[in-house]
């Protein structure tokens, strides 16, 4: 079982960096409004009623749950609350949900502009447990905002959707993903309709409310609860969309907001599974060629570009036939190892990992290090225990998006998608079969993200992209509208600009985010 993800299990790999590099060309432009500033403790602002005028009860955080992926407790600056928030938008005064809520209060307090919210993406990845790991990549940010961010409706501990045990995931995930026989598709569909009467047995009636757009809805109550008159915003990967879906909903509370490795609002699943096969496969050429020029004897991909890809396929098609042991007990399928392969190129840092992993399989026969780096990406720890991620990237992307693919479907494009990528296109197209019989119907065809009247909003793309493409950030940008959607390209490799820790990228969404300057449409960096 796999589906295809419009965004970042990538800072699901929350720690794996990337290396800084230099040089950045484009002009800054006029100053967006000064922001206005909001108490530290988030008790004014523009306040509605009802639930928007509920107080939280900060304190100190316990340890991840395991549906946020477990670990230790962050240090003592970080404070925890949960808000709770209408089950139903449309009735206020029904059901309400807890949605947890995770922050480190502004430095310096005198300057304080009030919360900035982070989402990182999936959908699925859990902010309470994400935001500590990557806080020291916003420390400038934190001087003058409360670093804030929070587990999405059905993510982690915000009524997460469960699914699956962990055993049975882990039959789940080994099952064959690229299936040439009609006994492979049948195991495969039947994988597919397993985890979805889970998921219907254990959350049924939180799965038509795990859509995009109430949590779009929820950041504005976040919003409100917090104290802020406009909305500061960072959405990373699927948190692109979610952050494009609330500027729709709600352009004038758009204070200043960073849309950073874009989702394209415009394409439907097989569009975006496509343009991932072609954006992973983009990738991995980058890695090969770097590989190869550090030292070609030694890289496992040789000299790359099509001897490397036919080095990599005839692994895969080997390890179909007989997967390869790990010291954990766990066999290395073709299926985990394109997962793995996958998971190394979010990022430049783990890249090494990436040529190790090759290398073993490829030379000594073991599997350990691509099945832990396929683990990462699929929210396994070394316990055996899943977090939620695939469950809440399931049953978010199920109800958001109408379409439904069936394995004929799936067939017809297969030529298409093996052209785009011989590594990933046959598994990126076969995802497209994870919504087929999802017990709730999808809301839209693809979202709506224009947002005339909106404040100027940095809309940032990485050229070496795997998981989305740089020209999603163009499509973006065009549809928020003239003078809202603000391009920021940067050139170079991986999945989140940001984090990239790039000086002139940095630079220009700092001077954005805390002074309020607009940078020239189409600023470059790399």
């Amino acid at each position: 079982m796999h589906t295809v993800v419009r965004g970042a299990g990538a800072l699901g790999l929350a720690a794996l960096l990337l290396a800084p590099v230099s040089g950045c060309q484009g002009d800054a432009r006029s100053a967006a409004e000064p922001a206005p500033t909001s108490p530290a403790g988030g008790t004014g602002g523009t306040r509605g009623t009802g639930l928007a005028t509920q107080q939280l009860d900060w304190h100190a955080c316990p340890p991840p749950s395991t549906a946020q992926g477990g670990g230790t407790a962050p240090a003592s600056d970080w404070q925890c609350a949960t808000m709770k928030a209408a089950l139903d938008h449309a009735k206020p005064d029904g059901k309400t949900i807890g949605l947890a809520l995770i922050r480190s209060k502004a430095k310096d307090e005198q300057h304080r502009i009030g919360s900035l919210l982070f989402n990182f993406g999936g959908p699925g990845a859990s902010g309470v447990a994400t935001l500590p790991v990557l806080a020291p990549a916003y420390a400038s940010l934190n001087t003058r905002y409360d670093l804030v961010s929070f587990d999405p409706r059905g993510v982690g501990d915000s009524a997460g959707v469960k699914c699956l045990d962990d055993r049975a995931m882990d039959a789940n995930v080994a099952v064959d993903g690229t299936p040439e026989t009609p006994a492979e598709v049948k195991a495969l569909d039947d994988g597919n309709a397993q985890f979805t009467t889970a998921c219907d047995r254990n959350s049924g009636p939180e799965l038509p409310y795990v859509d995009t757009e109430s949590a779009a809805r929820d950041l504005d109550l976040m919003r409100q609860v917090l104290g802020d008159q406009k909305l500061f915003y960072f959405g990373i990967s699927y948190g692109t969309e979610l952050g494009g879906v609330y500027a729709h909903l709600f352009p004038r509370e758009v204070g200043r907001m960073v849309l950073d490795s874009v989702v394209d609002p415009t394409k439907d699943p097989q569009q975006t599974a496509l343009g991932q096969a072609q954006g992973f496969q983009l990738a991995l050429d980058d890695f090969m060629k770097a590989c190869a020029t550090q030292d070609s004897g030694a890289c496992p991909t040789g000299s790359g570009g099509a001897e490397g890809t036919a080095r990599i396929t005839d692994l895969l098609r080997k390890l179909e036939q007989s997967p390869l042991p790990t010291d954990s007990g766990r066999k290395l399928t073709e299926t985990l190892a394109i997962t793995g392969i996958a998971a190394a190129l979010y990022s430049q840092q783990t890249w090494p990992a990436l040529a190790s992993g090759l290398t073993q399989a490829m030379q000594q026969g073991t599997g350990d290090t691509l099945l832990q780096l396929a683990d990462s990406l699929l929210g396994r720890d070394p316990q055996g225990h899943y977090n939620n991620l695939n469950a809440a990237n399931r049953a978010i992307s199920c109800v958001d998006a109408r379409q439904r693919y069936s394995d004929q479907d799936v067939q017809q494009q297969l030529p298409q998608f093996r052209s785009a990528s011989p590594v990933f296109g046959a598994f990126t197209a076969w995802g497209l079969t994870g919504c087929t019989g999802w017990p709730v119907p999808g809301k839209t065809d693809h979202p709506d993200v224009s947002a005339p009247g909106a404040a100027p909003i940095l809309v940032v793309g990485t050229t070496g992209d795997p998981a989305t493409p740089v020209e999603g950030a163009h499509t973006m940008a065009q549809h928020l509208g003239t003078g809202v959607g603000v391009t920021v390209t940067l050139h170079g490799e991986g999945h989140g600009g940001y984090n990239t820790g790039n000086p002139c990228l940095k630079k220009t969404v700092d001077a954005y985010l805390l002074d309020g300057a607009v940078p020239a449409d189409g600023t470059a960096c790399s």
